[in-house]
């Protein structure tokens, strides 16, 4: 995955942004990771971070897996994501990673 042209041609925000993610992996479930805590842990503008999910995402590294939510009275919950290159209830990676062809 690390020779892979769609690895190569993430921003230095993506990979850092990649690596945190996979810090929470769990087999089990989705990993739970926002904006706002990519902004705590990448030293970077929100925009710089939203785009970072959005190139995971058109990579295919990643697969958002529930919506964010806010509610003052129960609290905020980040948006889910599945790793694609990492296993995923108990079933194999599915690596939509590999499909990734520069349009450029």
């Amino acid at each position: 995955m690390l020779k892979s042209m769609a690895y190569a041609s993430l921003s230095p925000q993506s990979k850092a942004l990649l690596t945190l993610m996979q810090l929470h992996w769990d087999n089990d479930k989705p990993v739970d990771y926002g904006v706002r805590e990519a902004l705590k842990n990448i030293p970077c503008a929100f925009g710089t971070a939203r785009k970072a999910f959005s190139q995971l995402q058109d990579r295919g590294f990643i697969v958002k897996m529930d919506e964010s939510e806010f509610n003052s009275r129960t609290g905020s919950k980040a948006r889910s994501w599945r790793l694609t290159y990492m296993p995923y209830t108990s079933k194999a990676p599915t690596n939509e990673w590999e499909n990734w062809v520069d349009k450029n």
